[in-house]
């Protein structure tokens, strides 16, 4: 497979020594060096584009590779404002677009468990629920794209929660996600129910960014020969 990398920081060289390890080719990198090369790239020369950058750049990337029919995987976050344009655009094109905030197998693991979790604890009034989020110091976004994916799974049970707040537990209509930046931290997400006897715990706690990359790979190699827009859960069957 003909991979081209948009997007060379951590991530982006994880998944080129990754792809490469696999037998898949890169066929171009595209950085804040050289951006306006990404006009250069076709579907003839490219079988998928994996697109990890900032906030600012990340529509208007996506938006050339579905325009283009380029298959995209999108990890970028902080950029959601656009999300349904860019779901309206690959229906257009009848492109092929995939999206998660988080690639991470166990990640996307306890996604699916929070709202399991949530469903049930919502009925219980005496304990109050609260995200946490904690990241590396180069994390520009807050909160980070999986504490609001954790929230959302959260809200779809708390009706009496009129949507989340960033760093504000005064708020008590919404539910509050705190961020923390610290060195070397990869990615900690815990939701928690706390009550005046007892609290309880969901946590992920990310080693490495090696399984970001590895799941943003194989959504690029799952996505071939598909149109339409997908995610985590329609690769993993959750």
């Amino acid at each position: 497979m003909r991979i081209l990398l948009i997007g060379y920081g951590k991530m982006g060289k994880t998944i080129e020594q990754m792809a490469l390890a696999k037998g898949h080719q890169i066929a171009g990198i595209i950085d804040y060096h050289n951006t306006a090369d990404l006009q250069k790239y076709t579907a003839g020369q490219v079988d998928a584009a994996i697109e990890f950058t900032h906030p600012e750049a990340a529509f208007g990337n996506i938006s050339y590779c579905l325009k283009n029919n380029i298959p995209v995987v999108a990890g970028s976050t902080g950029w959601l404002d656009h999300y349904e344009e860019a779901v309206e655009l690959c229906r257009q094109q009848n492109g092929a677009f995939f999206y998660a905030s988080n690639y991470s197998v166990g990640v996307n693991l306890f996604f699916h468990f929070n709202a399991y979790i949530a469903g049930k604890m919502q009925a219980y009034k005496a304990y109050q629920v609260a995200v946490k989020e904690v990241h590396h110091l180069q994390k520009v976004d807050k909160p980070s794209g999986t504490g609001i994916t954790a929230a959302e799974g959260i809200l779809a049970s708390y009706k009496d929660l009129s949507g989340w707040v960033s760093d504000n537990p005064e708020e008590e209509s919404k539910l509050n996600i705190t961020s923390e930046r610290a060195p070397d931290v990869v990615g900690t997400h815990i939701v928690t129910y706390t009550s005046e006897v007892d609290t309880i715990e969901l946590g992920h706690i990310a080693h490495s960014r090696a399984g970001f990359a590895e799941g943003a790979l194989m959504a690029a190699e799952w996505l071939q020969n598909r149109k339409g827009v997908y995610g985590m859960k329609d690769m993993l069957n959750l």
